[in-house]
Formats: C-alpha cells, structure tokens, sequence
C-alpha cells in the first residue's frame, strides 16, 4: 500500500505503483535539498575567498589520472613565487597529504570514507583551518570521481579537469557533465601516446562539443613538456584574481 496516498493501484502508463512513484519523488526532493543546501555554503566560501583575493582551484580527475603528480611538482617549481595551500581529499588515507607537506606546503587531509566527492561545508571547515594568506592559491584535489564531483560547487573559481591518456580519449563525452563544469582540460602523460591508443585531436573535439569554452593544456610531469604552459595559465588566473577581486555581494 502506498505510504503517501494509501492506494497501492499501478500507474497505468509506466506499472510502476504510486509507493515507487512516490519513492522516485522522495529521492529527488531529498537530491534537490542536498544541493541547494550546498549552493549555500559555497556562496559562503566564495564571498570569504573574495574579500581575501584567493584564487581556488578544483582539481577533479578519475583515480590515477595524475592529479597528485601534478600538483607535487607544480609546488616545487612555483612556491617560491606564490604562496600556496592546498585541501586534499580522499576516502582513505593521507598519503597525498603528506607528500604536499613534504614539499613545504600548508595542507589539510579532508576523508571522506564511503563518500564520493568533497563538498562545501566541509572545504568551509578546512579553509578556516588552514587561513591561506591573501593573494594566495589555494588548491583543492578532489576524491577520484568523475560523476560525483561535477554537482557540487565548493565555493571555486574553476574546476581543473585532468584526463591521462591511459584513459581513453572518448572520456569527455561518457562523462559530459563533469567537462561542461570544468574551466580547463589537462591532458596529462603525454610522454605515454606512443604506447596507447589515445587520439588527442579527438579528444579534444569531444570536450568542446560539451564546452566550446574549455582550454585545454598537453603535459608530462615525467618530461616537463607542457609544464610551463600550465604554469603560465596558473599565474594569469592568478593575477587575474589578486588584481580584480570580485565584489563581494
């Protein structure tokens, strides 16, 4: 019998029962709530890294795409020139928190045990943890996840996706919604395309079939061809930011 209206009678187009019905409708209510809620505390974030002319990256990849890599060797080459702090998140363990700290560099471990994603409140807690300085980056690493990640906004200026080649060049379009929210596609490993099967020209025509304004940088960490690409795209966000912080509404 149907909790909601007490009938039990099937829908006469789909079979479901109105219980189902109304289950299906409980579950996106509940979704639209989670968000909204969420929305909430990211406004919060953004209007605190505002004040202080913070830049906030969002690095989102699958697991193993190199984010870790990345981001280790982006703070040896660069932390000299701007102060940095950085939010890990993972469902287990502090292994990529203690090589960010191994490189001289603030960072705070966010655990998410059977979650999927990092979320606002929780990047709220840890940016008052931390205190990152004014005009700083602060960069957070995502929990590996290319569905989850892309629905909640964390209060960033832009989420940085990071795509391997071991991967398959066809990601951007099994995973559309992650490459529309991003503001820029790292393709990375590049020192590996002789050995894979990964066409980037294709790639890249995929991802901007979802986001015609997506930039997209090629690079090896092993190598450090494309490095100072990103590099260069990092500091002109940067300035970006520290020149023109946005007003705080």
């Amino acid at each position: 019998m149907c909790a909601t209206c007490g009938c039990g009678q099937p829908d006469p187009v789909s079979g479901h029962s109105h219980h189902q019905r109304h289950d299906t409708l409980r579950l996106l209510k509940i979704e639209q709530d989670l968000l909204a809620k969420n929305d909430r505390y990211a406004t919060s974030n953004r209007n605190w890294l505002n004040e202080r002319a913070i830049l906030v990256l969002n690095l989102v990849s699958s697991p193993g795409a190199g984010k870790t890599s990345l981001l280790v060797q982006t703070l040896k080459d660069l932390k000299s020139e701007i102060p940095f702090a950085v939010i890990e998140g993972d469902q287990q363990t502090s292994r990529d928190t203690d090589r960010i700290r191994g490189c001289g560099v603030p960072a705070i471990q966010i655990n998410t045990g059977k979650g999927c994603h990092l979320d606002a409140h929780q990047i709220g807690h840890a940016l008052r943890d931390l205190e990152p300085v004014s005009g700083s980056v602060v960069m957070i690493e995502n929990v590996g996840n290319l569905v989850c990640p892309a629905a909640f906004d964390l209060g960033e200026d832009g989420k940085v996706v990071v795509l391997s080649v071991t991967e398959g060049d066809d990601k951007p379009i099994k995973y559309p919604n992650m490459f529309h929210e991003a503001r820029l596609m790292i393709i990375s490993k590049i020192d590996l395309l002789p050995h894979v099967d990964f066409d980037v020209a294709q790639c890249i025509e995929y991802a901007r079939r979802i986001n015609q304004k997506l930039e997209v940088i090629q690079l090896s960490v092993k190598t450090g061809v494309g490095l100072e690409s990103w590099y260069r795209w990092l500091r002109s966000v940067h300035d970006l930011k520290v020149g023109t912080p946005a007003e705080v509404s």
